[in-house]
């Protein structure tokens, strides 16, 4: 008697019409399934670039672990700067289940052939970046990854609920040190509002092209990787952030920032999207030394790597 046979399609087509299935019934996808080369492909660049960004994201921050005022701040900012790396970690894992490789991933990235998001290329001049940042950068990624957590495939959407748990806290803890220093002297106030002048913009930025500009939005969202368009979720964003800036008694560097009183959402300027393409090219104020960190880590550190591998291999010989 043979075996039985599991009722799976065998064909391209009926794989296809499977998947298409999947989606259209907003089930997830997982390792296991077939799917589209293009979807395969599709995630893996967006998740190592989200992976990419996390681990480029500790440099600008990390720069202030030692110059932080009190022993209370450095262990808050090097709590989130270990927080940002697990995130690059549970990123990478993810890609890893769709076949690619984590070595080759960051050697992409160092060659400048995967890119990360622009916001991690411009400095931190001031102790405030540091609380700008976790207010309007941080922020700008909870309103992006939140509807993440929903995403089609099921790795990338189960790793973004802790990332997006811990950035909810990286930006309340940002908001909190900026609410301390705006309470101190007018240097401060003053520091504080620069910050938030030299980010306001690059954190717009952050959601990507405008979408009649942004040739991957819309077929990531018929898959359902994303959920809401580069321009839809930018102007979430600047509606939550201005009421949260007119308590914090700072000024969004627009001068058109003003509320339409038709559709209750918030209108804003022109953004520089030249500035933007220039960033992303390599040419932003810090491409270079946040590419040539990364290279050097990689090479410094590769001897834990090899020898964390042969121990793991001698370890598994020794079980078998």
């Amino acid at each position: 008697m043979s075996a039985p046979t599991l009722d799976r399609p065998t064909d391209e087509a009926a794989l296809q019409r499977q998947f298409e299935a999947t989606i259209a019934a907003d089930r997830r996808v997982e390792p296991r399934d077939w799917m589209p080369e293009g979807y395969r492909r599709t995630l893996i660049r967006q998740i190592a670039q989200h992976a990419h960004s996390e681990i480029i994201g500790m440099q600008p921050e990390g720069d202030w672990l030692l110059a932080a005022p009190s022993l209370r701040r450095k262990a808050i900012l090097l709590a989130k700067v270990q927080d940002e790396a697990g995130h690059g970690m549970y990123l990478y894992s993810a890609a890893e289940t769709l076949g690619a490789d984590r070595a080759d991933l960051t050697d992409k990235l160092i060659e400048k052939k995967q890119k990360y998001s622009s916001i991690f290329n411009y400095p931190t001049l001031t102790y405030a970046d540091v609380g700008v940042i976790g207010w309007l950068v941080d922020g700008a990624a909870i309103c992006n990854q939140v509807p993440l957590c929903r995403s089609s495939y099921g790795p990338y959407a189960r790793a973004m609920i802790r990332v997006c748990k811990e950035e909810s806290f990286h930006q309340r803890q940002g908001y909190e040190l900026l609410m301390t220093m705006m309470r101190g002297t007018p240097e401060q106030r003053a520091m504080v509002q620069d910050a938030v002048d030299r980010w306001w913009w690059p954190s717009l930025m952050m959601f990507g092209p405008p979408d009649d500009d942004s040739p991957n939005s819309a077929q990531s969202m018929a898959w359902g990787i994303k959920r809401h368009s580069n321009d839809e979720l930018r102007q979430r964003y600047v509606d939550m952030t201005v009421p949260q800036a007119e308590f914090l008694g700072v000024t969004l560097p627009d001068p058109e920032l003003r509320l339409d009183p038709d559709t209750g959402r918030h209108r804003f300027g022109a953004i520089d999207w030249s500035e933007f393409k220039a960033v992303l090219a390599g040419n932003g104020p810090c491409n270079d030394e946040r590419i040539a960190r990364r290279r050097a880590a990689r090479d410094d550190n590769a001897w834990v790597t090899e020898a964390a591998t042969a121990y793991a291999e001698k370890h598994a010989g020794a079980v078998a």
